[in-house]
């Protein structure tokens, strides 16, 4: 697992609000994997000083991203999962190689269920032999029930 972690001052003086930070953690796209990722975001998301329910919430949005791209990985490549984090948010990004498909399901449920814990939530299509789903998730952002 390769962990880099970049800070870069974003001219916002005090505290949390001057936090800008790059994380990237490379993983073996298998699920057993997944556990290690769900204990990174958690970690991420209470430096920003996300509620309980918000790290659970982008805990479970990470792990369901992640299983809906490894059921499309090339088997021995790597998933990426890549972290920025504000002082008020969030946004992970997390990818796989594939053969064919460069995007997931939208109008699945694993895919409304990120829409449920997530604030946003997008497929990057870019290229056509990698798949990625974005997610952002904001600190103290109100959802619709």
């Amino acid at each position: 697992m390769t962990d880099e972690t970049a800070t870069r001052a974003d001219g916002v003086p005090g505290g949390l609000a001057g936090i800008r930070d790059a994380v990237s953690v490379r993983l073996p796209a298998a699920s057993a994997y997944l556990s290690v990722l769900r204990t990174a975001t958690a970690g991420l998301a209470a430096r920003l000083d996300f509620t309980l329910d918000e790290i659970e919430d982008l805990r479970i949005a990470v792990d369901e991203a992640c299983a809906m791209l490894l059921g499309h990985a090339v088997p021995g490549t790597d998933l990426i999962a890549e972290f920025e984090l504000t002082g008020q948010e969030m946004i992970v990004r997390v990818q796989v190689s594939t053969v064919g498909q460069a995007e997931p399901k939208r109008d699945d449920f694993a895919w409304m269920v990120l829409t449920a814990l997530a604030d946003e939530v997008d497929a990057e299509t870019g290229t056509p032999d990698r798949m990625a789903i974005v997610l952002r998730k904001r600190r103290g952002a109100a959802r619709l029930s």
